[in-house]
């Protein structure tokens, strides 16, 4: 008989931990439901040697917190569900709303047609939950790390407007633009990384192996060497005898980096440094404007408050710089201002978005206006790639070809010199 390990809450509100012996998922709810127990997670032990640890963890005590943890980690590495298949749930749950179906049964058949263990494990959590007589939002709510807050939000708007099977189609959509927009962004650094990868390994290869062996014959001559061969076998020395000091340079580098993104004021000096720096800035700046206008103009359609949605928008634009104007544009709106003026003085927006948004407030189309705006700069956003793509490809070229030609260089000059002797 199959065992399951269960995490749940008992009817005071305490957590509670364990295993079950049945002989499916939905009978071994059934029995923890009779011991008033409210299941929040559940998966099928992978193993009778991981049921004996959980079963001995559960009696010994210190077991358990040497084998939590493990858990933990595994469930946070399979908890990623990738934006387009969210998406393609969600275009199907509207589907079969807008068909008449019942949100416990449609779930239900989605369920069944899932291929991802974790994602289906949640789905069925959220069946039960509305099968108990909560609301769909609540049921995603407890599950942060597949549905987000603007979501969950969208569901709830979709809810009370007793539309929720268009709000759902537009969550879909938004999705699928996102990944679209995420995916057209990191194709166009994917390129340029991978060719600086491959170059630098060619050029570690050279000093590290090639170099030395040569630079080796041509110090037995005896004979005096170029000033451009001695640069070489120079950095070809510093790097056989300190690569450590590089590795360790670069560690450093990252941990530094990666404390001063910790802290408020360095995370929002770094975005504040994307949006403006050479070549990719005006991508991630388009990037942003578009995801902005995109989700804002998705959270208004589906009923939500100007208010409300500039604090769900803040969290989802992924740059600090853009989240500060936002707040600002918040705190205005509190104080009685409109969103265009706060846009407007930013910095960050161009003028012409701040214009089209206060047109749009003052004709009440602001939705299509920001769904304009959106539009405008994903092509906006296709034509950089294309502009950007096109000019690093060359300068990487020719960065790599001076790297090598000064190493070719280095040793052919003494050669040469030898040849004429």
């Amino acid at each position: 008989m199959p065992i399951f390990e269960y995490r749940a809450l008992t009817t005071a509100g305490k957590p509670r931990k364990g295993i079950i012996d049945a002989d499916t998922a939905r009978e071994a709810r059934t029995k923890l439901r009779a011991d008033h127990l409210h299941v929040t997670e559940m998966w099928e032990a992978v193993a009778a040697r991981a049921v004996g640890k959980a079963k001995g963890a559960l009696k010994g005590g210190a077991k358990a917190k040497g084998r939590l943890p493990v858990r933990r980690f595994e469930l946070r590495l399979e908890r990623k569900v990738k934006t387009r298949d969210l998406a393609a749930f969600t275009r199907q749950f509207s589907t079969l709303l807008r068909s008449g179906i019942q949100q416990a049964e449609a779930m239900k058949v989605l369920v069944e047609q899932q291929h991802d263990r974790d994602f289906e494990r949640v789905l069925r959590n959220i069946k039960e939950e509305i099968t108990a007589g909560n609301n769909l939002a609540e049921a995603m709510a407890k599950h942060p790390r597949y549905f987000s807050d603007l979501y969950v939000n969208m569901v709830k708007a979709g809810e009370a407007s007793g539309n929720l099977d268009v709000v759902l189609i537009r969550v879909a959509d938004y999705l699928q633009k996102q990944a679209s927009l995420k995916g057209k962004v990191a194709a166009a650094l994917t390129y340029p990384c991978i060719m600086v990868f491959v170059g630098l390994a060619v050029v570690i290869f050279l000093m590290s192996y090639v170099v030395p062996k040569i630079t080796g014959i041509l110090k037995e001559r005896g004979k005096p060497l170029p000033l451009v061969t001695e640069v070489l076998m120079g950095a070809s020395s510093f790097i056989q005898n300190f690569w450590w000091v590089i590795l360790v340079g670069a560690a450093a580098a990252y941990f530094i980096i990666k404390a001063m993104l910790a802290t408020e004021a360095g995370r929002l000096s770094f975005d504040g440094f994307l949006l403006r720096m050479p070549i990719f800035g005006q991508l991630f700046t388009k990037q942003a404007i578009s995801r902005f206008t995109m989700t804002l103009s998705t959270l208004l359609k589906s009923g939500l408050p100007a208010l409300e949605s500039l604090k769900i928008v803040s969290l989802v634009v992924n740059n600090a710089r853009l989240t500060q104007v936002i707040n600002d544009i918040h705190t205005r709106i509190i104080e009685g201002a409109d969103i265009a003026t706060p846009i407007k003085r930013s910095r960050v927006f161009p003028p012409m978005v701040g214009y089209m948004i206060a047109v749009g407030e003052q004709s009440g189309d602001l939705e299509e206006i920001l769904d304009r705006i959106a539009q405008s700069y994903e092509e906006e956003l296709d034509l950089a790639i294309q502009r950007i793509t096109a000019l690093i490809e060359p300068v990487i070229i020719i960065l790599l070809a001076v790297v090598v030609g000064f190493i070719i260089a280095a040793v052919l000059f003494p050669l040469l010199d030898f040849s004429d002797i």
